[in-house]
């Protein structure tokens, strides 16, 4: 059963609806009556936090595959942004400790706080099993007395993801400056975490957030060593505008991209991307680095993935394979064990590479971080 939140809030009683008309009912705990998004799956067995924070959740509906949630609380630590960024999260049993030693308030208590609504006691693996099948779709999640055929046309006027800039939404108004004595890396923010930030001013960088509509010149005119493009939220193929300032940036300075960043570098050189059927998300992805052989246990959180020239969706072979593309050769550096999509380039004319998955694993397991390391190398 769910515990109850700690002012003594009982519980309501709510649903799910998909767009296909499939509904699960449950238990509201936290937040308003309704609200509508693309309904997806993470499946972390921790991480829950960091994961409603993510900017890359932006416009989304999280359904946790791990039944217990909130068992730990929440902290400030463990924000990867400055507020909720999931507009609800779906779960089967949500708990509202905070008994672990640096918790600092219950989950549902948080959730509440942030305005994302919360629901529990939802038969999450026969919908995860359903998007599996079905593919990720719009959604929602009701207060019983909002009426199905009123959830219908609510969800029914839900933007599809495809072809959303959600980019735009998350990115800061103006730049943002952190001193560092090391490299100084310019990043277009089209929602970058407060880990991965970390993980440049451990490596003491200085850093340029630059809003994503940025343009080239005020890119160059920052005297990037490096220019990294962030994580982020939507459809690659909906931020045309950012493809063409990287294809500016591109051979005047080294670019370096993971997750929405790894697209738009693809994009920007002449690849193609297309949307997965129900995306990565989780902290257990293997990948293959093709160079070595090495297999690190990845953090991904994307719907979208980069299509291999030629057509399909996957790689076949276990090998660096390269393509020409309109900067030069293009070397494919790191393969999805799961599906076998594209989840790494490396630019062998000109200063670049891209990695589809979160090297600093927040939340997740820690085995990709060298690769910031490595990014850095290239910085001019």
């Amino acid at each position: 059963m769910s515990r109850r939140p700690a002012d003594g809030r009982a519980p309501r009683a709510g649903y799910v609806l998909l767009e296909d008309g499939t509904s699960f009912a449950g238990e509201l705990l936290a937040g308003g009556a309704q609200v509508t998004g693309e309904v997806v799956f993470n499946t972390a067995m921790t991480g829950y936090q960091e994961a409603v924070t993510d900017p890359s959740y932006a416009g989304q509906i999280i359904t946790f595959t791990y039944p217990l949630i909130g068992n730990y609380g929440v902290a400030a630590a463990a924000m990867e942004s400055d507020r909720a960024q999931a507009r609800g999260v779906i779960m089967r049993d949500a708990h509202n400790d905070e008994d672990a030693a640096d918790a600092e308030g219950g989950w549902l208590d948080w959730l509440e706080a942030c305005g994302a609504l919360a629901i529990s006691g939802v038969d999450t693996r026969t919908l995860v099993r359903h998007i599996r099948d079905r593919g990720a779709m719009r959604g929602g999640i009701f207060a019983a007395e909002v009426g199905v055929g009123e959830a219908r046309e609510r969800v029914a006027a839900e933007p599809s993801m495809a072809g959303a800039d959600l980019a735009a939404v998350v990115s800061p108004d103006e730049a943002v400056e952190i001193d560092g004595d090391g490299p100084h890396v310019v990043a277009l923010d089209t929602g970058i975490k407060l880990s991965i930030i970390r993980q440049f001013r451990e490596r003491n960088c200085r850093l340029t957030l630059l809003p994503c509509s940025a343009p080239a010149e005020t890119v160059l005119a920052a005297q990037p060593d490096l220019v990294f493009l962030a994580n982020g939220p939507g459809d690659p193929a909906a931020v045309d505008y950012v493809v063409d300032t990287v294809r500016e940036l591109v051979g005047k300075r080294p670019v370096v991209g993971i997750c929405l960043g790894h697209q738009l570098l693809c994009r920007a050189v002449g690849l193609d991307t297309f949307k997965l059927p129900f995306g990565h998300r989780g902290a257990n992805h293997p990948v293959k680095e093709l160079a070595t052989g090495r297999i690190d246990i990845t953090s991904q959180n994307h719907g979208f993935a980069v299509r291999p020239p030629g057509g399909g969706e996957t790689i076949e072979a276990d090998e660096p394979v390269r393509w020409e593309t309109d900067f030069g050769a293009a070397e494919l550096s790191h393969l999805n064990l799961y599906d076998r999509t594209v989840e790494g380039l490396v630019l062998r004319d000109v200063p670049g590479a891209t990695v589809q998955y979160h090297p600093e694993a927040g939340p997740g397991p820690h085995d990709a971080r060298h690769l910031f390391d490595r990014f850095l190398e290239l910085a001019a």
